[in-house]
């Protein structure tokens, strides 16, 4: 199998074996190797995402900006922005397509004259639920040769790995 981002287990990304080292490189390579790795999962997602609508062509994604507001309610775009690793500016561009396609809507916020909140509509409500089935749906074709316990492991060590990713760059940023 061919693996052209990461490499193959016991592999560095030269195709050599890692020389014999601490524990701490076998551990760097091996969160090097995970980082890698789900790094190439999430590019396959936007793609299989951007063929089924959940991610706009351009890179939007349309889902989990309309799950953001069907779990949090209202937010404002910087708001929105400050959750993902991404501009306000991006996030902006996706609430006007949005909003065009009439799913959110923009409404006065009381708590600050100039940042508008944005809301679903019924309309994005309703096809929140729809993308939101699609998705359980794909996701349950996927993981078939893994348990549910090896997926629920796996969720936790990434998120894990996300939160000291987020850590990091809070602390970069100061």
């Amino acid at each position: 199998m061919m693996r052209p981002m990461a490499a193959a287990p016991g592999k560095t990304g030269a195709g050599r074996k890692p020389e014999a080292g601490s524990a701490a490189d076998s551990k760097a390579a091996a969160a090097a190797a995970l980082m890698l790795e789900v790094a190439q999962c999430f590019f396959r997602i936007r793609a299989a995402g951007q063929r089924t609508g959940f991610i706009a062509d351009w890179g939007g994604s349309t889902f989990g900006f309309m799950r953001s507001l069907a779990l949090l309610g209202p937010l404002t775009v910087p708001q929105i922005a400050q959750m993902r690793p991404t501009s306000r500016q991006r996030m902006q561009r996706l609430a006007d397509e949005l909003a065009t396609e009439e799913l959110v809507e923009f409404v006065d916020n009381p708590k600050h004259r100039r940042s508008r909140l944005v809301r679903l509509t019924r309309k994005g409500e309703a096809a929140f639920q729809d993308l939101n089935g699609r998705f359980l749906s794909i996701a349950s074709t996927l993981g078939s040769s893994l348990s549910q316990a090896d997926i629920l492991h796996a969720t936790e060590v990434v998120r894990r790995l996300s939160e000291e990713v987020r850590e990091q760059l809070r602390g970069s940023s100061t």
